[in-house]
This record gives structure tokens, sequence and C-alpha cells, in this order.
């Protein structure tokens, strides 16, 4: 009986010293989160991360077509997948905002970063005439 309670003490402490390590490193968390809800951007403050593919079918859109942030610096990291087959990036513009990320291949990632006030910004792939063709999508900053 005494092992069992001095067991069950130890794993009461183990659980308690995760917490420490979680407030110290403080990334984990919201980058979980935020592959769950690649629609919403993190809940960290100003900074949010946003995450975003090309079409893995091969059309000329993002999935999802459309993004929430909290005004501030904004990065936005969109993946190419493997199957698409067409060079892409990630570009943003609107309220002074004019920002391009740079053109990844198949299977890689491009990221674009800036700060944003409220309003609605428009991101879209800037390779060819791809954006022409529907590559584009909206952020919404609140």
């Amino acid at each position: 009986m005494a092992l069992a309670a001095t067991a069950l003490t130890l794993g009461i402490a183990a659980c308690g010293g995760d917490d420490d390590d979680d407030a110290a490193g403080g990334s984990a968390e919201p980058a979980t989160t935020q592959a769950e809800s690649p629609a919403q951007s993190d809940e960290g403050g100003a900074a949010g991360s946003l995450k975003l593919s090309a079409s893995e079918s091969g059309g000329l859109k993002f999935e999802p077509g459309s993004l929430t942030a909290k005004a501030g610096e904004v990065t936005i990291t969109m993946t190419n997948p493997d199957g698409n087959n067409l060079p892409h990036d990630i570009a943003l513009e609107g309220d002074g905002v004019n920002e391009t990320g740079e053109v990844v291949q198949p299977g890689e990632t491009s990221e674009v970063t800036a700060t944003v006030k409220p309003g609605t910004y428009t991101f879209f792939c800037s390779v060819g005439s791809h954006r022409q063709n529907g590559m584009e999508g909206t952020l919404t900053v609140e």
C-alpha cells in the first residue's frame, strides 16, 4: 500500500514538472493548436502564425481560402504538396503591405511575414498567372 502511494506521489510530481517546462518554452502548445485549426491565428499576443496549403490536386487554389488573425506581426506559411507538380509562393498585400515569399517546388514551404492592422488583406501566389486563375484568398485581421 505504501509503495502504491509513493508511486502516485511521484506520478503527480512528474506531471507538475511538465508545466514548468511549457512555461519556459512557450511555443509548443500554440503550434499544436495551429496545426489543428489552420484558419486561425495563434493565441500568443500580437504575433500570429497561419498555415495553409496549395491545392494537392494541382488546381490553382489555396486550402483554406480564408484566414483570420489578430493585428500585429503575422507569418503565413504555405505548404506546396508533393502531388502538386507546380512551383508556388505566398504573397500578401493590402493596407500598405506588399510582401512576397520565396517560390518553392513541390514538397517545400514558402513563408511571408508582415505587420498588419485590422482590416482585410489578400494573400495570393505571384507565380505566372496563378493569381489571375484563382490562387488567392482573404486574410481578415481583427
